[in-house]
């Protein structure tokens, strides 16, 4: 029996600035997302698996959420390399939080916050902070 894993969750950018900044931050975001590959390694981080919503002033309100998701086959096994993509994405990226949560058949639903230590992220190498909190529901069988 395969296992199969769910991956999903959102960045929120910078809900802040001049109409000019938040413009110009979710170009940059977009264009940090576009970089990704179209086929990657397992496991699989690239572009099409991220979806935009509106620019903010074109449909959005403030703030342009920007969602994710794919399924994988057992990525918890692999999930260190996973996190690491994903946090070189964030470093990339002007973002004021971000959560990713875990689905998984056998080990539960794990979800994981990244939140700034100032008021927003900017990109840069410095480290993120990451918490995690874990549930499970059902019975194992």
């Amino acid at each position: 029996m395969d296992n199969e894993s769910i991956v999903y969750g959102c960045i929120k950018p910078l809900p802040f600035g001049d109409e000019r900044q938040r413009k110009a931050s979710c170009f940059h975001n977009r264009r940090a997302v576009r970089a990704l590959p179209e086929a990657d390694e397992s496991p699989f981080l690239g572009q099409d698996m991220f979806a935009f919503s509106a620019d903010p002033g074109g449909g959005g309100y403030q703030t342009q959420v920007i969602h994710f998701g794919q399924s994988y086959r057992a990525v918890e096994y692999e999930w260190a390399h996973w996190i690491a993509k994903f946090e070189r994405l964030l470093k990339q990226m002007y973002w004021v939080s971000a959560v990713v949560h875990l689905d998984t058949e056998l080990a539960g639903t794990h979800t994981f916050h990244w939140d700034c230590a100032d008021d927003y992220h900017e990109p840069s190498d410095d480290p993120l902070r990451v918490r995690c909190e874990w549930s499970r529901e059902g019975n194992l069988v």
